[in-house]
């Protein structure tokens, strides 16, 4: 009995691993066949060499070929996510405890795409996520592919750098070089806009996710300063705040009037007259943004109005990360202006309304 039990629990063992290596093989076959396979085993390769670089702050730290500026870097990001978890109730876990020094000076290029006569975002379908508005390369070369095929196929398209990004607390997701780089408002905001999503993080629903985020990151650094004692710092974080409000503003009177105009003219054979009258709102809303919100705004240059893209695509991205903040300002103003309790509150009306 001894000897046929222990036959049979091979033949099961062997059977288990010829169904594991068929279930491997499946996978592996998937990545190397489909697009989306090929996209994230590219992405995981690029994550995991990221992972693999990683050292801890505090080594680096130590580190006498370490210099001064970004000792002092990584000594913010360390009292930035403390404050975070403990004033903010933002989950650090273990993020932003370890150093990877990229090889490059971009981190990745993030690309949008919109229907050129319509405000229709391109969405791009990720597991666990679910569907999103942009698309993150690692190489330069794949991201202007990318972006010629979208253009190629007539929709508007929006490329752009970006020096962080989180993995939603799923792996340990190191300080980088590209965001350590960042003036300390900006690294400060970046940190507490990723622990934001450590806290939470709605499938499908990548515009309430990152405008959120944005306000966190905008009002916790500002925040953070006040309780440093540093005026002029908390200052600077406000005046950026309150222009990305200003901006938010513009845009979305830009959105509305574009969606006004879309909807009037939407038959089919009205696509190059809805062109058209798109391009003459751009033009009008150059105008605007020159003459009446540039003179407004304090942390950006007058440059700024001349040169930011105008298309569909570049205005649903930053709708993206601009949608809604008098909201969570008005939630701000209930909670008595306690940034913790309107986190709350506006994580709790969120789930709500997704119920």
């Amino acid at each position: 009995m001894a000897v046929r039990h222990a036959r049979s629990g091979r033949k099961w063992l062997r059977w288990g691993l010829t169904a594991l290596g068929a279930v491997l093989l499946v996978g592996v076959l998937l990545l190397a066949l489909t697009p989306l396979g090929r996209y994230l085993a590219r992405a995981g390769w690029e994550e995991g060499k990221i992972l693999w670089a990683r050292r801890p702050i505090a080594e680096v730290a130590a580190d006498a070929a370490t210099s001064p500026v970004l000792r002092g870097r990584m000594q913010l990001v360390l009292e930035a996510r403390a404050f975070a978890e403990d004033s903010l109730g933002l989950p650090a876990g273990e993020t932003f405890t370890q150093y990877t020094q990229l090889e490059r000076d971009t981190l990745v290029l993030v690309l949008s795409g919109a229907a050129s006569d319509a405000l229709e975002p391109v969405l791009w379908r990720f597991p666990v996520v679910g569907r999103l508005p942009y698309k993150g390369y690692f190489r330069l070369e794949d991201a202007l592919a990318a972006e010629a095929k979208l253009a190629a196929d007539g929709f508007d398209t929006y490329l752009r750098p970006a020096s962080a990004f989180s993995t939603l607390g799923w792996f340990n997701d190191p300080l980088l070089s590209t965001t350590a780089a960042q003036d300390s408002v900006d690294l400060v905001s970046t940190v507490i806009h990723e622990l934001t999503h450590n806290r939470y993080f709605a499938k499908g629903d990548a515009t309430f996710n990152e405008s959120f985020a944005n306000f966190v990151g905008g009002r916790g650094a500002e925040r953070f300063f006040e309780a440093r004692g540093d005026s002029a710092l908390a200052r600077q974080a406000a005046a950026r705040w309150a222009d990305d409000r200003r901006l938010a503003a513009f845009w979305l009177r830009l959105y509305t009037s574009l969606d006004s105009t879309f909807g009037a003219h939407s038959g089919d054979s009205s696509r190059l007259l809805r062109v058209a009258l798109r391009d003459s709102i751009y033009r009008g809303a150059r105008a605007t943004l020159v003459r009446d919100v540039a003179p407004q705004l304090q942390s950006l240059s007058p440059v700024y109005a001349e040169r930011v893209k105008l298309d569909n695509a570049a205005l649903l991205a930053r709708r993206v990360y601009m949608s809604d903040l008098e909201r969570f300002e008005r939630a701000l103003e209930a909670a008595g202006g306690e940034l913790n309790r309107a986190i709350s509150a506006l994580i709790a009306e969120h789930s709500r309304g997704r119920q």
